[in-house]
């Protein structure tokens, strides 16, 4: 399970955007995504490497990950 902190998101379009990107990934992955403190938490058998960047090429920069 990985924890992103993923500052741009205000609403539910950019909740329904990073969701997509991480599922076009790995369509199996569990994407909850907390709007109040920004955080994306994923589970997910693929690495954090190409999830970052799947959430960044929708336009979300992933400030912080563990």
């Amino acid at each position: 399970m990985y924890q992103l902190q993923v500052e741009d998101m205000t609403c539910g379009h950019c909740v329904s955007a990073v969701t997509r990107a991480v599922q076009a990934v790995d369509a199996a992955a569990k994407v909850e995504v907390d709007l109040a403190s920004k955080t994306v938490r994923i589970d997910s058998a693929t690495g954090l490497a190409p999830l970052k960047a799947a959430i960044a090429d929708a336009g979300f920069p992933v400030a912080s990950a563990s």
